[in-house]
């Protein structure tokens, strides 16, 4: 299969099977015409004598500068050098392929004004598998993604540091390894290069797909402990959540009542069970995991317009006209990253109680403290809910807010930025964390559903915990645990799960 970058039509799915799988992509005619009418508008301005914003005049604060025609080449390759200062580690490769994907989608748009040449050399390196060296600290999310863009486009110059089958090495030789040209820019295509929200949307795109399996895997997690701790599943029945229409909530009760769905466990304790109902980690964990699932909802929509939109500056319109604008500014990512950011700490926060609850003997109705062997000798899981709490702990504070955090930058000219980059940034490490967290519960929930034993657990419980045991052991003596936890979280990176509940009959909502 191949992604065509006609301009609109790119998916999500589209960014993580470029970003992810090495998915080809290639240019259709129709983008190649639009770019190069796109191009004649800047050839014949460059021409003339009109002062045009990074055309014939310098950037930003230095806009009133005019580049006389013959400086104007170097203009752009001095553009890309100048912005190409970001510090610290290497941002993630999927990222920085995701981010290529999406300029050169901009550019097929036809607003931009470079040349096709410009899109192909884009496309040739993200199929050559050529990475730039993207530091992670640079970007103030206006005018986009400046310092990662450029240093993507350093790369394609020649210049700067690449990765190619995964070895660090000077840019010029990963080109030549690849047998690809370094770029020569003209007029207009350094800042075309470098003024988007390309690293920003790439980001928040592989968020909502990882996002979207994690809140499916937080239901799976949740249900092992309603059994875990004897809990009821009555707090979910269909006509009850009705009664609050929010789609979200009613998505993970109709996951949570399809995994309990003829549970041995829960059917056990509907006589003479003296607790009237559950604590909120229990019973509201629909409502919490479902508001999750409609602001995933939101910053999906938000993403998918993104990927619709053109974002350059200056514009260059169909009609003649070359226009400066605000579309690189980030605050709609950086709101839907912040937002999305605070939903998935409540999901964690709620599963780090519900670990909690089952080890706590006082709470498990029943169950061995810590879900040890022989406890005093063996602390079993203990220590598993401290990682838990841990993580929820950097959760909280990165569910602050970035987008909130505006500094002005280039002499007050860019006086209000979008510090959507760093929203981005801490939504990656949150969704990590919580996929952390919800892969604890699920080592904890499989193994008091063994305790539970001879009591079995549901058809769809049970095919969760099968799974499991593939990877991790059950019950018994302590043993090295980071192993077994690290194990879990590598089997919610993947859909090993949904396809044992697809193979019991069990089918699973992914999202509302």
């Amino acid at each position: 299969m191949t992604v065509r970058l006609d301009g609109p039509g790119v998916t999500i799915a589209d960014v993580v099977a470029v970003a992810r799988e090495g998915q080809h992509v290639e240019l259709s005619d129709t983008a190649i015409e639009r770019m190069a009418a796109s191009r004649n508008v800047v050839e014949d301005l460059a021409t003339g004598s009109d002062a045009v914003y990074g055309l014939s005049t310098g950037f930003g604060a230095l806009a009133s500068v005019a580049i006389p025609p013959e400086r104007r080449h170097d203009l752009q390759h001095a553009l890309i050098r100048s912005h190409a200062a970001g510090m610290g580690e290497p941002v993630e490769s999927d990222v920085v392929r995701a981010m290529m994907l999406l300029r050169a989608r901009t550019l097929a748009m036809g607003y931009s004004g470079a040349r096709p040449a410009v899109a192909e050399a884009i496309v040739d390196a993200v199929n050559a598998g050529v990475v730039p060296v993207v530091p992670e600290h640079g970007s103030l999310g206006a005018s986009g993604d400046l310092a990662p863009l450029a240093h993507a486009a350093l790369a394609l110059l020649g210049e700067g540091e690449a990765f190619l089958y995964g070895e660090r090495q000077p840019a010029a030789d990963a080109l030549a390894v690849a047998g690809l040209r370094p770029l020569a820019l003209t007029e207009k295509e350094g800042l075309a290069l470098t003024n988007g929200t390309d690293g920003i949307l790439g980001m928040l795109c592989l968020a909502v797909h990882d996002s979207a399996a994690l809140l499916t895997h937080a239901d799976v997690a949740a249900a092992l402990t309603v059994e875990g701790v004897l809990a009821t599943d009555r707090a979910f029945a269909d006509d009850l959540v009705a009664l609050r229409p929010q789609p979200g909530q009613a998505v993970s009760a109709a996951n949570i009542r399809a995994l309990l769905a003829g549970s041995p466990i829960i059917a056990s304790h509907l006589e003479d069970d003296p607790r009237v109902q559950d604590a909120y980690s229990i019973r509201c964990t629909p409502q919490v995991h479902g508001a999750a699932r409609d602001t995933l909802d939101h910053v999906r929509g938000v993403a998918e317009r993104e990927l619709a939109a053109a974002i350059d500056n200056p514009m260059v319109l169909p009609d003649g006209r070359v226009e400066s604008c605000g579309n690189f500014h980030g605050a709609p990512l950086g709101f839907a990253a912040d937002f999305l950011a605070i939903a998935l700490a409540e999901v964690g926060a709620i599963a780090e109680r519900r670990i909690d609850r089952v080890l706590d003997r006082a709470r498990s109705h029943g169950l061995p403290p810590f879900l040890a062997e022989e406890a005093g000798v063996d602390s079993g899981v203990m220590i598993g809910q401290y990682t838990a709490a841990a993580m929820c702990a950097e959760n909280r504070r990165l569910a602050a807010p970035a987008s909130v955090d505006s500094l002005p930058t280039s002499g007050m000219q860019e006086d209000h930025v979008s510090m959507a980059w760093g929203a981005a940034r801490k939504l990656r490490r949150v969704v990590d964390n919580v996929r952390r967290i919800v892969a604890i519960e699920i080592v904890v929930g499989a193994r008091a559903v063994d305790l539970r034993a001879p009591l079995e657990p549901a058809v769809g419980t049970g095919a969760v915990v099968d799974e499991l045991r593939r990877d991790v052991p059950g019950p018994g003596p302590d043993r090295f645990l980071a192993p077994e936890l690290e194990a879990a979280d590598a089997l919610l990176r993947t859909d090993r799960l949904e396809g044992a509940l697809r193979a019991v009959g069990v089918g699973l909502q992914a999202s509302s």
